[in-house]
C-alpha cells in the first residue's frame, strides 16, 4: 500500500493525517475512518475502504494508492468528491487514477535520488 504525499483529509482529521497515517501502517486501528484509494475496478474511479479493512492479514493490500482519509463514510464519500471535482478543475476529465499516478511515479523519482557523501 502506498500513500500519495499530498493525500486529502477531511475536516475533521485534517490537523492528524500524518497521526492516522502511522496507525494505519502499523494495524493500530482507528474506528471509524476511512481510506480513499484509486478504484481497484478500473471503471471506477475511488474505492472508500473502512481502516478496519486493511487491519485483516488476507485484505489485499499492494497497489492501493491511498489519496485520501476521513471521518465517518459520509465525509468519505464527500471528500471523494471533492477530489473528483479537483482533479477535473486541474485537467477537465475525470482520469483520476492517470492524474495521480503520473504525479506519484513523479514524487516517488524525486525522493530516490543519489545523494553525494560529499
Amino acid at each position: 500500500m502506498d500513500w500519495y504525499k499530498e493525500f486529502y483529509a477531511g475536516e475533521g482529521v485534517a490537523g492528524k493525517r500524518m497521526r492516522i497515517k502511522w496507525k494505519i501502517l502499523r494495524h493500530a486501528g482507528m474506528a471509524g475512518v476511512y481510506v480513499i484509494t484509486l478504484s481497484s475496478n478500473p471503471k471506477n474511479l475511488l474505492d472508500i475502504i473502512p481502516s478496519w479493512e486493511l487491519m485483516q492479514d488476507d485484505y489485499p493490500k499492494s497497489g492501493l494508492l491511498v489519496v485520501g482519509v476521513d471521518r465517518g463514510y459520509e465525509n468519505a464519500m464527500e471528500l471523494a468528491g471533492m477530489i473528483v471535482m479537483d482533479v477535473y478543475e486541474k485537467t477537465g476529465t475525470f482520469q483520476i487514477r492517470e492524474y495521480f499516478l503520473e504525479k506519484h511515479r513523479k514524487n516517488v523519482r524525486r525522493k530516490h535520488r543519489w545523494k553525494s557523501s560529499l
